[in-house]
């Protein structure tokens, strides 16, 4: 496989194999020669093993000699890559903390299962942040993760090994985890897409932490891809109901705005459906200042959607400080408490940045059952304040963080005349964790250094369907990231 084949979609992988243009073999050994050679420079992936990659890739070859082309799945061939805190049977789920080291998951999680009886080839996993409490990738187990756009910065957290994995070609799509933009911000650092769905629409069954308690309402698995068409792929195959997901709900994928069909067949080229589906846009929040370029990105998004007849409105919904504050009640506060007895005692064991947010978290009081219950009140007399606003505009477009890809080790940021701290830069994704949107992320710009910016797109709870429609009206064609430095 030629460099140009690493970066097709995983659509156009699936169709070439189909058409037996390309052989899952072929495209197994090119993927894992390219780990090989690229993987140390980028530490993306923790684990995965040539063998068991081939022993899959030749089951779908022959597949395709004794299978019904009707029957192959959408995903017949393809290789993927997972996120190390989801269980994918026989390789590790660490999660990046020394007290899981060695931990291996007996079974797939369900969303794994989902993939294989797709046609998926699992590659491995991939690299994490210390039980996923940061928004850079680095831990004692495995070291930082880097980005494949420039190897001094991070690719983000928590899910930064997919992020850069899928951005350099060493794998065509994959999984992440998203409790607080840990999907989202690696896709807006690494130029590709991720969704954040609604939480239980994909089962997180099998997910280290578990999901449960505060972080049910929060965290969440979702696709991560080079196009919105992919996520969609990823998307129908994994979600449904799956009854170890205490969010999990019965709701069917609908075909109605799946970019998968065409134009006609999805009512995207009737005004009517543009005319029912008002976009509203905010450069800032008011208080977390975004780099000019950020702001162009949003405004490329808005021209883009205009132009396509859509109405586009500026719209900042009221309530999003509160939304940020009652956030970390949750993410910090009572994830410090849920986490702390499996951390007691192992001071020295714990990565850096895993002792940071245990810092951050421990400055708040721990809840009592009066604060836990006013925050949980809180938070649905917000999110009902908010969709009130969102029957007027049911998608919202706003940057994804801050700044772009920051530097290893960085905390802050000049931006604006003002400092922009560490915790402070990912608040645009941080609300919608809060809330239960679904909430998905399209490249759209660069900065002056070169790197990409994603913009977020937000709908509604349950409806994937209608974020990824419009995510795909600003979809365009996917940009590597200048692999010389890594191809040296």
């Amino acid at each position: 496989m030629t460099l140009s084949r690493f970066l097709l979609s995983a659509r156009e992988i699936a169709a070439q194999i189909r058409s037996k243009e390309i052989s899952p073999v072929e495209v197994a050994r090119a993927h894992l020669e390219r780990i090989e050679r690229l993987n140390p420079k980028l530490n993306a992936f923790v684990d995965y093993k040539p063998e068991a990659v081939l022993a899959q890739a030749l089951e779908a070859e022959k597949a395709l000699v004794h299978t019904n082309q009707d029957d192959l799945g959408p995903l017949h061939g393809v290789p993927l890559s997972i996120k190390s805190s989801i269980d994918v049977a026989g390789h590790r789920c660490e999660a990046g903390s020394r007290l899981r080291a060695g931990y291996v998951a007996a079974e797939d999680a369900p969303l794994v299962a989902r993939l294989r009886a797709a046609g998926a080839v699992i590659l491995g996993v991939t690299n994490t942040p210390e039980l996923l409490m940061a928004w850079e990738t680095d831990n004692l187990l495995y070291g930082r993760t880097n980005n494949p756009w420039d190897l001094a910065r991070t690719a983000g957290g928590s899910s930064g090994g997919e992020a850069a994995a899928i951005a350099a070609g060493l794998s065509a799509g994959g999984v992440g985890s998203d409790g607080g933009g840990s999907i989202r911000v690696p896709a807006h650092f690494c130029g590709i897409c991720g969704l954040k769905p609604t939480p239980g629409r994909i089962p997180s069954t099998g997910h280290f932490p578990k999901s449960g308690g505060p972080f049910a309402l929060l965290g969440v698995v979702g696709p991560m891809a080079r196009t919105v068409a992919d996520l969609q792929i990823l998307f129908d195959v994994m979600a449904g109901w799956d009854d170890g997901d205490p969010s999990s709900a019965p709701v069917a994928v609908s075909s109605q705005f799946s970019v998968l069909s065409s134009k006609k067949e999805r009512g995207l080229g009737t005004d009517n459906w543009k005319q029912n589906t008002a976009v509203g846009f905010f450069e800032d929040d008011g208080r977390t200042a975004v780099t000019e370029e950020t702001r162009k990105a949003v405004r490329s998004a808005v021209l883009t959607l205009t132009s396509c007849g859509f109405q586009v409105d500026a719209f900042r919904p009221e309530g999003l400080e509160e939304a940020r504050q009652i956030w970390w009640d949750f993410f910090g506060v009572a994830g410090g408490m849920i986490l702390g007895p499996m951390l007691r005692g192992h001071d020295a064991e714990l990565s850096p940045i895993l002792k940071e947010f245990r810092g951050w978290a421990a400055a708040t009081p721990a809840h009592t059952g009066d604060s836990l219950l006013a925050a949980w009140l809180g938070r649905d007399a917000v999110r009902e304040k908010i969709l009130l606003q969102m029957r007027k505009y049911p998608i919202v477009i706003c940057p994804t963080a801050s700044v772009p890809a920051f530097l290893h080790g960085e905390r802050e940021w000049q931006i604006e005349g003002k400092t922009v701290k560490y915790l402070d830069a990912w608040s645009y994704c941080e609300w919608f964790n809060l809330l239960g949107f679904p909430a998905a992320v399209v490249p759209m710009g660069y900065s002056e250094q070169g790197l990409p910016i994603g913009v977020q797109i937000v709908g509604r709870p349950w409806e994937e369907e209608v974020v990824l429609a419009i995510a795909a009206a600003l979809d365009h064609e996917w940009h590597a990231p200048p692999l010389a430095e890594l191809e040296r």
